[in-house]
């Protein structure tokens, strides 16, 4: 998956189009992120004293589809695809294909 968990991106569609933020967590199996304080939706709990839960109406985060987000580079600033290239030690990076800047190390 091109996303990550930390990551910062931009969303390409839907309500939140065009804004920014840091990934809370990946599910790949479904191929959705939660990005932090966005898609964020309505949730009605109840109070769950032994948890020190209070009832109410929460905002949480919605998970987001992976398609409908880009990873923004770290040293241009702009949103970017993300290139994998390999190191003289066998491992690898995730590059930006805009500026050619690393965006982190991968594990190879």
């Amino acid at each position: 998956m091109h996303v990550k968990k930390n990551d910062t991106v931009q969303v390409l569609a839907g309500k939140a189009r065009g804004k920014r933020g840091r990934v809370l967590s990946v599910d790949p199996s479904k191929q959705r992120a939660l990005v932090e304080n966005l898609a964020l939706m309505k949730r009605h709990t109840r109070p769950q004293p032994q948890r020190n839960i209070k009832g109410g109406i929460v905002e949480r985060e919605a998970p987001i589809h992976v398609s409908n987000l880009m990873v923004v580079c770290g040293e241009c600033g702009k949103p970017t695809r993300v290139a994998r290239r390999r190191l003289e030690d066998g491992g690898g990076v995730r590059a930006c294909r805009r500026c050619g800047g690393t965006l982190d190390k991968v594990k190879g």
